[in-house]
């Protein structure tokens, strides 16, 4: 047998696997969004985005999405760079305690902010047995934010850590041996080197929380709408599959962005992780 025919046959369970699972549902996505009722071409499906509630609830998700996402890279950039100066024995120990939590079920993950946050919640009674004010912020933006970056933060810090094992030691001390202080050893060597994995962890976690419609319904107590939660009502209480797909299609106009933004500064995949 030919190599490129071996290769063929290795590949075979994940091409069937794609067109199953990836391919099939996107088309169906694409006709329903691009149909009526009755089966006719129409782009009134598309056009349903223009109404005031679903502009509020995409303008809703990409405001906190994009809060989300700088939170967690302001968090996950310093934890990177400390636990790429650790040993090896050291660091894949730390970085286990952040993977251990993404074994856990997301909905069960949610469920348990939600029991924390709540005003008779666990966190709340901690509170009040110290005599401090009590933390409203169950069913806030706040709330909403918080489980986004709880749940998306190792997406962020996994592929920056990533990039950042990667840069060679001699380059950094090379800098500084030519004089560089520790600010312009970082802005001009180790962050545009990192910037890979920078990328794709803005991508990572941006794009799921985009799309998320369970974090807003458990910690935002279904009073706050995103994008998701439209798109969710439409298929599962208003069976409206053709208005759902349609309001999907427009959402992949910003998932496909922020991949050729990946793709654009990570073309070799140096700042995945997984």
């Amino acid at each position: 047998m030919s190599k490129g025919k071996s290769k063929w046959l290795l590949s075979g369970p994940f091409l069937v696997w794609s067109v199953a699972f990836i391919v099939i549902p996107l088309v169906i996505i694409i006709y329903y969004g691009m149909t009526a009722a009755d089966g006719s071409f129409t782009l009134a499906n598309l056009a349903e985005m223009g109404r005031p509630e679903n502009i509020k609830a995409l303008v809703y998700a990409l405001a906190l999405s994009l809060i989300s996402t700088v939170i967690c890279l302001v968090m996950a950039y310093p934890l990177a760079m400390i636990l790429s100066d650790l040993n090896f024995n050291a660091n894949g120990f730390i970085v286990m305690i952040f993977i251990i939590p993404m074994w856990m079920n997301f909905l069960l993950r949610t469920l348990a902010w939600q029991t924390l946050l709540e005003k008779s919640g666990v966190i709340n009674m901690l509170l009040e047995a110290l005599h401090l004010p009590a933390l409203n912020i169950i069913n806030t933006p706040y709330a909403i934010i918080l489980g986004m970056v709880y749940n998306f933060l190792p997406f962020m810090l996994l592929p920056i850590y990533n990039s950042l094992i990667k840069i060679d030691k001699n380059v950094v001390n090379a800098a500084r041996d030519l004089g560089a202080n520790g600010a312009q050893t970082f802005c001009r060597v180790i962050f545009p080197l990192s910037l890979p994995g920078v990328i794709s962890g803005i991508t990572m976690v941006f794009v799921p929380a985009l799309t998320t419609f369970v974090i807003s319904d458990l910690l935002g107590g279904a009073k706050i709408l995103l994008i998701g939660n439209v798109i969710e009502q439409k298929f599962k209480q208003g069976s409206n599959w053709n208005v759902g797909s349609g309001l999907s299609l427009i959402l992949m106009v910003f998932i496909f962005i922020s991949m050729a933004t990946m793709h654009k500064y990570d073309k070799d995949g140096e700042g995945v992780a997984f």
